[in-house]
Formats: structure tokens, C-alpha cells, sequence
């Protein structure tokens, strides 16, 4: 594979944005693959030749000695890569904080191991998930369709267990993470002509040494974004730092090229299928959700083609216990037996001693037995870490793109050289994504 094919490489910082990414560029007609870690000379052999290549990582869980070491690889990587565009893939509502998945700190590693001198680009907003950055205040709705709440006062995203957002303001939000030093480029200047824009922006960059931000409040705001970054890109390789909004504004100003063969939906929202045109005969389906946010709870709630099977915090971490025995085998021959099975993590009180991420790794490890056992072909994982760790728990080295559940929800299927896992179909959603039948949308 030649390095000057490649448009963009991206890191998503938890699995499911990055299938988010995976997502939106494959849906475009780039020919995309997500890799499950820096992938070696024979897998890049395997994918052939590709217009966007993906890692998808943990960074989002991760202290900052664990972030550091895997951002500084996988910067080595994509400078030997020589990709026009590294995207640093963020949760769509930037949650982060200086201590545990710190955009500020993977920023600074990305830049040192990219070597490159242009500006910084960070992109706020996704409208298609209901993500809106007005004058550097990011909003978020709480679900689909729902009312948009300043982050700060997000029901949900106010009040995470692990990086609650208190600030609203992505600018000052990032500086307490070390990006003291970010200009702003608010939406209104989208109306300017092109040289009043460009003059702008110029003095946005060499007025802040950190980068700038992006307003995106529609999907109108993305064609503006894109276009400046790309146009950055042309001289020397570009760092781009946000949702998966970074990968549709670069679609949107593609689209508008002349000549281009790349495709854009005009409201951004890609459409949920019906089923996916290479779709296997999947049987019986699994579906494990880590995630306890209210969106999750509802969902779970509409699942009514599963057998539900609930499993304490305190019972998934104890896996030589006979009652964590009893479960496993209660799931693995319900599903042999042909019925969709749902297992959750209930909301009872997790042990003083054990962290969020040590909950997570509990999860994908009682996932990885199900699949060893019962060897489901379709499965499906809700929560951000939870899917993230459950990935990394199985022999997997790539994912590509099969079909959009919903926004924000796709279905992928799994690479791996252990033909009991090559091929299965994979839906990882985070807590916040997918409508309220999204569980039962992944068995039709």
C-alpha cells in the first residue's frame, strides 16, 4: 500500500467512536479498515489497497502513562504512514479529563511523534448525533430527536462516573488538560467571503500556539471546516482533533471537488438498513451491555426477543465463582439452543476496590468465553469500554463496515485469523447511541 493513497488515518480513542468513523467514511465509497492496533506488514497486505486507515484504541479509559505509550506508537506509525490527514477520533462530547483519557496529553504525544508545524484543528459538533459547538460551547442532546442540554448540564454527561463534564466551554475545557491556547473560529465567520474567511483563520493560527476550534452547529458548517483543513493538509500533513465530524466535513468538501466520486447524504444522517447486502445467516444473536446509562436502561427495556439475563458488578468480577459458572453456562446453551440472549450489568453497587475500567475488562472477558463457547455469529456490545476491552479481549486484528443501525451505531464485521471469529458481525454502541429498538434492529 502506498502511503500518498491514503487521505486520512485516524485513532479512535474508544471502540465504538471508531466504528463510528469506520462508519461514516465507508458509507462515503472510501475504502476504510479499522485495524484493532497498529497493524503488522501482512494485515496491510490483507486489506490492499485503502483511501482511509483506522486504529481503534482505549485511549478515552486510559491514566496517562498507559495513553502515552500507546499514542507515541501508533504516532510512529502514522508519520511513517505519511497519511494527509491524523485524526485523533474523540467521543463526540469531548469527556476527558487530565488524569484519564486527556485529549491535551494525547495531542502533545500525536504532535511530537508527527513532527509536523501547521496548525492544530478541533472540531466541535456533530450535528447527525446531536452534537451542536455554538461560539466554543458544545451541546448535546439527550437522545435522538431530544431536547440539546449545555454540556455541563447534560443529565447524563454531567454526571459520568468517570469524567464528569463541568464545562461546557471545549476551549477552557481543554486547557485544564494543557491546551491553554486555542483560537476560535465561530460559526457567523462561515458567512464571510472567502478571503475575509481565510484572513481570519490566519490569525486565528498564528495568534494560538495550541490549535484552533471549529464551530459546527449544522451540517451547512461542515463544507467550511473541511475545506480548511484540507486546504492545510496540501502543504504539509494535518493533525484533526474531534468526532467523527473531522471525517464528515473532509467528505463534504471531497464531494464538492470536481471530478471526486465520493458520496455525501445532504443532512449528514446516514440511513438505517434494512440489512446489509453481505450479511451472513447469523442464528442466534448475543448481546452483552457494560453500559448502565439511562439511554441503555430504555433500550434494554425494549429488547423483547432476548431471554434477559442480569449479572452483578460483584458477580462478573469473581469468574471462579460457581455462580458466575452457572451463568455462563445458562447463556452459552441458551444460545446453542437457538434463543437471542441479552446479558446486562445491573445497577447494583460495584465493590469499593474495583474501577470502572477493571468492570469493563470483567465484561469483555465474560464475553470472550461466550463467544469461545456458544460461537454466536452476530453479537452485539453496548458501552464505550466495554466494547473496547471486549475487542481486545478476542483474536481479532481488523473490522470492516457492513451497514448504519442507527446513527452512531454500526455493524461491522470481525478479521481475525481464528476462523471461529472471522466473519462474525459486531455492533459496538456506546451508552449515549442508538433509538430505543436498537437491540432489536440488530436481529433484523
Amino acid at each position: 500500500m502506498s502511503a500518498n493513497q491514503l487521505k486520512l488515518a485516524f485513532y479512535g480513542d474508544d471502540f465504538t467512536g471508531a466504528t463510528d468513523t469506520l462508519a461514516t467514511l465507508s458509507a462515503a465509497g472510501l475504502k476504510t479498515l479499522l485495524f484493532m492496533g497498529t497493524p503488522k506488514p501482512e494485515q496491510l497486505a490483507a486489506a490492499g489497497p485503502l483511501d482511509c486507515l483506522g486504529i481503534a484504541g482505549a485511549a478515552r479509559s486510559m491514566g496517562n502513562a498507559e495513553q502515552r505509550a500507546e499514542l507515541e506508537g501508533v504516532g510512529r506509525f502514522f508519520s511513517e504512514l505519511g497519511a494527509a490527514v491524523v485524526h485523533y477520533k474523540t467521543c463526540s462530547t469531548f469527556d476527558s479529563a487530565p488524569q484519564v483519557g486527556s485529549i491535551g496529553l494525547a495531542v502533545r504525544t500525536l504532535q511530537q511523534q508527527l513532527r509536523i508545524n501547521t496548525f492544530t484543528a478541533f472540531v466541535g459538533g456533530q450535528p447527525n448525533l446531536g452534537r451542536y459547538c455554538v461560539f466554543g460551547n458544545l451541546f448535546a442532546a439527550f437522545k435522538k430527536g431530544g431536547h440539546a442540554y449545555r454540556l455541563d448540564r447534560h443529565p447524563t454527561m454531567s454526571q459520568h462516573p468517570v469524567t464528569p463534564m463541568h464545562e461546557a466551554d471545549l476551549r477552557l475545557h481543554l486547557a485544564h488538560q494543557g491546551l491553554g491556547d486555542l483560537g476560535l473560529v465561530q460559526y457567523p465567520s462561515y458567512d464571510l467571503s472567502a478571503d475575509e474567511f481565510d484572513s481570519l483563520l490566519a490569525g486565528e493560527v498564528s495568534n494560538h500556539a495550541d490549535g484552533v476550534l471549529f464551530d459546527v452547529g449544522c451540517f451547512d458548517h461542515l463544507h467550511h471546516v473541511g475545506k480548511a483543513i484540507w486546504h492545510a493538509a496540501r502543504h504539509e500533513p494535518m493533525l484533526a482533533v474531534g468526532p467523527s465530524s473531522v471525517a464528515q466535513a473532509l467528505i463534504v468538501h471531497w464531494a464538492a471537488t470536481a471530478g471526486t466520486t465520493i458520496s455525501v447524504v445532504a443532512d449528514a444522517e446516514m440511513p438505517a438498513m434494512t440489512a446489509p447486502s453481505e450479511s451472513i445467516d447469523a442464528g442466534p444473536a448475543f448481546v452483552f451491555s457494560g453500559s448502565r446509562s439511562p439511554v441503555t436502561a430504555s433500550q434494554l427495556s425494549m429488547a423483547k426477543s432476548y431471554l434477559h439475563v442480569p449479572m452483578a458488578p460483584r458477580l462478573l468480577m469473581d469468574a471462579a465463582n460457581a455462580a458466575y459458572t452457572k451463568v455462563l453456562d445458562e447463556v452459552t446453551d441458551a444460545l446453542k439452543r437457538g434463543a437471542h440472549v441479552l446479558s446486562y450489568v445491573t445497577d447494583e453497587p460495584v465493590p469499593g476496590d474495583v474501577s470502572a475500567v477493571k468492570l469493563a475488562q470483567a465484561c469483555a472477558e465474560f464475553v470472550a468465553r461466550v463467544l469461545s463457547k456458544a460461537k454466536p455469529r452476530r453479537v452485539g456490545v453496548a458501552g464505550g469500554d466495554t466494547s473496547s476491552y471486549t475487542v481486545k479481549a478476542l483474536n481479532v486484528w481488523g473490522l470492516s463496515y457492513l451497514g448504519q443501525l442507527d446513527p452512531g451505531v454500526a455493524l461491522c464485521r470481525l478479521h481475525s485469523d481464528d476462523p471461529g471469529l472471522d466473519g462474525v458481525e459486531v455492533m459496538l454502541k456506546g451508552g449515549q447511541m442508538g433509538a430505543a429498538d436498537i437491540f432489536e434492529k440488530l436481529l433484523h
